[in-house]
């Protein structure tokens, strides 16, 4: 097991406490020993809890199965950041030619901005013709005085900085 998955099994686990032993066993072994096609059948289960359907979509999207695609553009979205960068490094990792898009109208989406720090941070990262255009849209709605979310502006500047861009 990597350290990144290391990690995210043991923050997940304290969640899975709170359901009861069962499930904390389900945890290691959704985390070790769960094949593919059971980790789809926990994105697709409606019964499943948030701790479970994130450690599927993260094993698959490492593993570049496209069938985590929705369920990591919905935790790129979420309010806990942590979540949030686990799946922006599942979507970088996933290689989906649908990623920017995603990633590109979240983090225009003033209505979703206090969240939008993480994808900004994948448009960077993955580079992509939709990257600067997304990232200068979002950076100038944030240069307003007294603006709330400066982390989400400066993560614009450092993003545009990285890909070259001198706006």
């Amino acid at each position: 097991m990597n350290k990144e998955l290391r990690a995210l099994t043991d923050r997940l686990r304290c969640e899975a406490v709170v359901e009861g032993e069962r499930a904390v066993e389900e945890c290691e072994r959704l985390a070790r020993a769960a094949g593919p096609e059971e980790l789809a059948g926990v994105l697709s289960d409606p019964g499943r809890p948030l701790w479970a359907r994130e450690l599927a979509a993260y094993r698959l999207g490492v593993a570049k199965d496209p069938r985590a695609f929705e369920t990591l553009v919905l935790f790129l979205n979420h309010r806990d950041p942590q979540r949030c960068a686990t799946a922006a490094q599942a979507l970088a990792a996933l290689g989906d030619p649908r990623t920017a898009r995603a990633a590109a109208a979240l983090a225009t989406n003033e209505l979703r901005v206090a969240y939008a720090g993480q994808a900004v941070r994948l448009l960077t990262t993955l580079r992509a013709p939709e990257s600067v255009p997304a990232l200068i849209a979002t950076l100038e709605r944030r240069l307003v005085r007294n603006d709330p979310y400066r982390n989400v502006a400066l993560a614009c500047v450092a993003g545009l900085g990285v890909l070259g861009d001198r706006r």
